[in-house]
């Protein structure tokens, strides 16, 4: 009667655990449908390969242009510079709590690291108009526009600073003392120990942070709105104002174009190319974090 129950009450826990999981499943899948579904009248009207390579995008203006390039140019400049800001500082950041910092300095510190996952998207977005912009960029460079993607970089890529440090403090206190311990046995110094034994022993984690971080930036919508503004150029200079596709999407659903609309299915369009985006990273950080593991396990 006893060993009945047990498998009565394992079967029901099985059964919550796999609906967990397909309501997930599920939920991808529609959102892939509803993507596609309402994609499709777009692409009746154009090209997806004059969409996928087209140099200027204008649905709303005439002559009207479906040249996506320009959108994904400013995701991907927008999400390399907070790369850029948000990998060293954070890593740096993680490998002083985790090897130098005493007890009760990681204790306080980290949580008010953490504080800045916090802060509102949009506090940050008129952060960088207000201060980054006019103080900061506009003294080191004139020729800094009002709305820049160099501000937007910078305060997405403080925003995934707590992401980074926090994942990569966790994979580096995961290394075991014994590692650590062998490399002061043969005189090496504090400093060789985080870097060449600490770091590269927890290579997935941080590679894992990375990317987690690139997904979020990806993703960011309204500090990039407030921040780099809403002119899709396709550019290599972070000085000008420039467009996201996340920033695209808020311009047309809060505005007043007519739904079922050629202009209005460019909201889908541009959100199946990110999530198509979003996938491939997913897709590429499974098999690089399956290469580090492989090696270091």
């Amino acid at each position: 009667m006893a060993n009945a129950l047990r498998r009565a009450k394992e079967a029901v826990i099985h059964t919550l655990l796999l609906a967990c999981a397909l309501v997930s499943v599920a939920t991808t899948l529609g959102i892939i449908v509803v993507l596609v579904d309402q994609s499709i009248p777009l692409f009746r009207e154009v090209s997806p390969v004059a969409f996928l390579t087209g140099t200027r995008w204008a649905p709303l203006l005439e002559p009207r242009s479906y040249g996506v390039l320009p959108l994904i140019g400013g995701t991907v400049l927008v999400a390399a510079g907070a790369l850029l800001v948000a990998v060293p500082v954070g890593l740096c950041t993680a490998i002083y709590l985790s090897e130098y910092a005493p007890g009760w300095l990681r204790q306080v510190a980290k949580p008010f690291l953490e504080i800045l996952a916090g802060i509102p998207t949009v506090v940050y977005g008129y952060f960088a108009l207000v201060f980054i912009t006019p103080e900061v960029l506009r003294r080191l460079l004139p020729q800094t526009e009002v709305f820049n993607g160099a501000s937007a970089a910078i305060v997405v890529g403080i925003m995934v600073i707590p992401t980074i440090s926090s994942l990569c403090d966790d994979a580096f206190r995961a290394v075991p003392r014994s590692l650590r311990e062998a490399a002061y046995a043969v005189s090496a110094t504090r400093l060789e120990v985080s870097t060449r034994i600490v770091l590269p022993a927890a290579m997935s984690g941080v590679v894992a942070a990375t990317l987690l971080a690139l997904a979020r930036a990806i993703g960011e919508t309204m500090a990039v709105v407030l921040a780099a503004g809403m002119t899709p150029k396709l550019t290599l200079n972070p000085l000008v104002s420039i467009q996201t596709m996340t920033a695209y999407i808020v311009q047309v659903s809060l505005g007043d174009t007519p739904a079922g609309t050629v202009e209005y299915h460019t909201i889908f369009a541009v959100g199946l190319t990110l999530f198509a985006i979003t996938l491939a990273i997913n897709l590429v950080s499974q098999r690089v974090l399956k290469r580090f593991r492989e090696v270091y396990e």
